[in-house]
């Protein structure tokens, strides 16, 4: 359970995290910024509260891993590992540009801190679970954490990831599915609909709980609290809003991917500010 004071802590650090991604879409002028947005809240919580890791020793042997499955993501990612002291702020303002460490999908090779390259949707959750079962089989208590988008499910690699992971009893994995609700094509339910989710992710044998994403005391508590079922792999449905913290941008398709102009930066800035000065009181 959080205090008081812890949670308006990592409220803050998860404003500061939303103003390091707008800090790369100013540097890159455009970006994927809906989904980025939406897990900011979830990334915060397990960088500063839930995953074993050290910033100085990224490779240490018992280390937790995280996976971003939903690589376009990787806004986040970048803005999380800079905040948590991975590297420097400076690099963020590289983003787009020829050589950047920032690539427009998560690559291992280029930053400490990144675990697996990611962005071609659905392989995500079979990296998780080989990392998983590695971990197992060396005897070692570290735990996987992954974030998947819900457009993503359509995958079927998915969900044979999803029965192999149930199979092994890969009880030190835990999934979050980033249900906004939105995906480049438009509402999932439309386009491809996997809904009821938590009773398909239970029918694959895995523990499940639904919370609303952008509570952080909830994620925290969520991510404490697994494996929601001995033997069983977890997963959170996380529902969230695409580009949260952003009014103009908030649950808007267009906004999947996002060639900003230099108003509409100004208003994000002010309205984070906004934000900020709340958080204060």
């Amino acid at each position: 359970m959080l205090t008081p004071q812890e949670l308006k802590t990592l409220q803050k650090t998860a404003l500061q995290v939303r103003k390091n991604v707008l800090r790369e879409i100013k540097a890159g002028k455009m970006g994927h910024i809906g989904g980025a947005l939406s897990i900011v809240d979830i990334v915060t919580a397990l960088y500063f509260k839930i995953m074993n890791i050290d910033p100085k020793k990224p490779l240490m042997r018992d280390r937790d891993r995280f996976v971003l499955s939903a690589g376009h993501k990787c806004l986040a990612l970048y803005a999380v590992l800079a905040e948590r002291g991975f590297f420097d702020h400076s690099v963020l303002d590289t983003y787009g540009s020829l050589g950047s460490k920032l690539p427009g999908h998560p690559d291992m090779h280029k930053l400490p801190g990144v675990e697996s390259n990611t962005g071609a949707l659905g392989h995500g959750l079979s990296i998780a679970g080989g990392m998983a079962m590695g971990l197992k089989m060396d005897g070692l208590g570290s735990k996987v954490y992954v974030i998947m988008g819900d457009g993503e499910l359509a995958e079927g690699s998915n969900w044979e990831a999803a029965a192999a992971s149930s199979h092994h009893k890969l009880d030190n994995m835990l999934v979050f599915v980033d249900r906004n609700s939105l995906q480049i094509s438009g509402r999932t339910v439309e386009v491809m609909s996997y809904e009821p989710l938590e009773e398909r992710w239970r029918s694959f044998g895995w523990g499940t709980r639904i919370i609303n994403g952008h509570d952080i005391e909830t994620i925290v508590k969520a991510a404490e609290e697994f494996p929601f079922e001995k033997g069983k792999p977890s997963v959170v449905i996380a529902d969230t809003v695409k580009s949260k913290g952003i009014s103009f941008a908030e649950d808007r398709v267009d906004f999947h991917y996002w060639k900003a102009k230099e108003e509409e930066i100004l208003q994000a800035e002010q309205e984070f500010a906004a934000i900020d000065r709340r958080l204060e009181e």
